[in-house]
């Protein structure tokens, strides 16, 4: 007598795979757009709110929108929009870029060897502490009128933001890879680019982008007090002509284009780079 074959029951049907992408997408999209819708109503908002306090405060106080946008449009078209911003472009990368030679062996170094990092720890946090305006004022005596200045006063400011997110991105390394590692056979040269080198990159950005607004009003502040050229020496300029309007359009172009640098530079450089991570590619 043959054995009865029980068949197992038919499975559900599986949703298939390219329509899973399709829902995810659509799901994307869908945030995209409440986010863009959000972010439109906080601007209409704030220009409404500016608006208001315009009519009602007293005639010659402050501009309206309309105002403050007709001069920022005769800004851009005079050409003058390009090259001061290119001066404290050039001033801020430049300090950004001295920050990071300094900041990032000194933030390994204390993450990677408690020594080192007894050694440096104390100066750091001070350094994090001084007020932006004490470095602006300082830098201003050792350098005088110059274009240095305001690169020193961004590279004092950003410093201590490096150094402490690399040596946290250090500390916080598995070390179970680093044993495992070293059992393979790895050199200190590979575990130090295949292990430390991508665990430090997101805490790199996440310092760049914490210290970047910091830097920018620093550097411009420093312009202000003693720049012979740069946003801020625009807006000192606007100050000193008792024109409130040039002043409000030089600080709304300032803020368009940190945004823009934030949003379309920073953001899709760190998206790029660190595309490895699920959040980052679950995002995409």
């Amino acid at each position: 007598m043959s054995n009865p074959v029980i068949e197992a029951p038919p499975a559900a049907p599986a949703v298939a795979w390219q329509e899973g992408e399709a829902l995810a997408r659509r799901a994307s999209a869908r945030t995209k757009r409440k986010r863009l819708a959000l972010l439109v109503a906080g601007w209409v908002v704030v220009l409404t709110i500016w608006q208001v306090a315009a009519y009602y405060l007293p005639f010659g106080t402050l501009p309206n929108p309309l105002e403050v946008g007709a001069e920022m449009w005769e800004i851009v078209a005079s050409g003058a929009l390009v090259s001061d911003f290119l001066a404290s472009v050039l001033k801020t990368f430049a300090g950004f870029g001295v920050a990071v030679l300094i900041g990032a062996p000194v933030g390994y170094l204390m993450g990677r060897f408690t020594y080192w990092r007894a050694f440096f720890h104390d100066g750091v946090t001070v350094a994090g502490t001084i007020p932006a305006l004490t470095y602006a004022v300082l830098s201003l005596i050792i350098f005088g009128l110059s274009n240095l200045g305001p690169v020193l006063a961004v590279a004092l400011v950003s410093t201590p933001y490096v150094a402490i997110n690399v040596a946290e991105g250090i500390r916080g390394v598995d070390q179970s890879l680093v044993k495992m590692s070293q059992a393979f056979g790895r050199s200190p040269q590979q575990i130090r680019r295949e292990v430390f080198i991508p665990t430090i990159v997101p805490f790199v950005f996440a310092a760049v982008r914490m210290s970047f607004a910091v830097a920018w009003k620093v550097e411009a502040l420093t312009e202000v007090f003693g720049g012979t050229n740069g946003v801020g020496f625009q807006i000192r300029n606007e100050y000193q002509l008792f024109n409130i309007t040039g002043v409000i359009a030089w600080m709304a172009l300032f803020i368009v284009f940190m945004l823009l640098i934030e949003r379309l530079v920073l953001r899709k450089l760190e998206n790029r780079l660190l595309a490895w991570r699920p959040e980052e590619r679950a995002a995409k």
